[in-house]
Parts: structure tokens; C-alpha cells; sequence
């Protein structure tokens, strides 16, 4: 069993940045709903961006609505166990919404990491705004090739 304290819930996620004053926050967020070594490569190179990584978990009602019928495949609670198994995470603490502009608003890390399957062009421009308003730097990680949740998905269905 993962340590509990990993797992925060969203009043404890808020408190992150004074439970660790003069270190550098990086928060990330995703549904990870298979983890894959796209995954572990990323969350460790958000780690090296900071001092503390806490991960934004899409709760199972976001994961449907930006993904669709029949996701998430791992409960929620299944995969913040899951990432907060990873040495590199710090803190996990799993959000509702769709987007995570008002969890950014308030966690207000320094820095905010996203996958090379982003840019900054195509970022949510809501999360953006969000960003700009705390101060945060937007860090693009590099994407690892051929390695994604989807692919999985279609490959254990045949497809």
C-alpha cells in the first residue's frame, strides 16, 4: 500500500506550498489512466524542473468527458495510488473538473510542466490565463515516441 500522505485531498493540496516554504513546486496534471513508461520518463523530468512534484489527477467523471465512453479504465483512486507509487511524485490530489485552471489558481505552483504533445500554442488558453495570473513558467517536456495510453488501448484490442 502506497503511503497515504501522498494522496492529498484538495484542502491539503492548497496547503503544499507553505508545508514547504523556499522550495520550488512543479505541478503537472493528467488523466494516467495506464500508466506506461512515457508516463514514469515524464513525471521524473517534471520532477528535475523543482523541489516538490505534485500531480493533478482528472477525476473518473473529467477523464470521460475528455475522453470519451468507456474511460477512465482504472478507477481514480486506483491511479493516484499508482502515481504516488512513483519516486518522482511527491504529492498526487485528484480534481473534477475538466480543466485545471482553479486547482492552478489555487496550489499557484512556481512551475507547470506538460507533455511534448503539447506546446505552447495549444495549450488550454483558460489554463494559460490561469498561469499568467500566479506567475508560473510553463514548461514543455519532450514527448517519448510511440508511447500513449490510446495506443495501448487499441493494441490489447486488436486493432
Amino acid at each position: 500500500m502506497v503511503e497515504l500522505t501522498k494522496i492529498l485531498d484538495r484542502r491539503r493540496a492548497v496547503e503544499v506550498r507553505n508545508l514547504h516554504p523556499g522550495k520550488t513546486i512543479v505541478f503537472t496534471n493528467g488523466c494516467f489512466d495506464i500508466l506506461h513508461a512515457g508516463h514514469v520518463r515524464y513525471l521524473a523530468a517534471a520532477k528535475q524542473l523543482g523541489d516538490i512534484l505534485l500531480v493533478g489527477l482528472n477525476g473518473d467523471a473529467s477523464v470521460r468527458e475528455l475522453k470519451g465512453v468507456g474511460r477512465p479504465l482504472n478507477r481514480q483512486e486506483d491511479r493516484a495510488e499508482v502515481i504516488a507509487a512513483l519516486g518522482a511524485v511527491d504529492y498526487v490530489v485528484i480534481f473534477d473538473e475538466k480543466r485545471v485552471d482553479t486547482l492552478l489558481r489555487e496550489v499557484g505552483p512556481q512551475i507547470y510542466a506538460k507533455g511534448g504533445d503539447y506546446s505552447l500554442n495549444n495549450l488550454d488558453p483558460v489554463e494559460v490565463a490561469a498561469l499568467k495570473e500566479i506567475g508560473a513558467k510553463i514548461e514543455i517536456l519532450p514527448l517519448v515516441p510511440g508511447k500513449s495510453t490510446s495506443k495501448i488501448i487499441e493494441a490489447i484490442q486488436g486493432k
